[in-house]
């Protein structure tokens, strides 16, 4: 029997920053060869001193199972029969 630690669990989602230098894009290429795609736009701004960037990275199946969720509550949605009208504020 081994008590060796089981391997930590990839996240579904991770936001990598940092400054704007190889090591940082090292990081998101790494991320990318981990399985992890890109999400989003990278975000960059001035800390007075130097460029800080970052990226949003996802693993597809967290993409494909958000979907699969919101798919299902819609087709809850119209099975339920109720007639819902959007006011043009987020609430039906």
């Amino acid at each position: 029997m081994s008590d060796a630690p089981a391997p930590e669990e990839k996240l579904s989602y991770r936001l990598i920053s940092g400054p704007d230098n190889r090591e940082f894009c090292e990081r998101i290429s790494n991320a990318l060869a981990e399985g992890y795609v890109l999400h989003g736009s990278p975000a960059a701004t001035f800390n007075g001193t130097s460029v800080i960037v970052a990226q949003a990275v996802v693993l597809p199946a967290a993409i494909a199972s958000a979907d699969a969720a919101v798919a299902d509550a819609v087709d809850d949605l119209e099975s339920s029969g109720e007639d819902l009208e959007f006011d043009g504020e987020g609430h039906a």
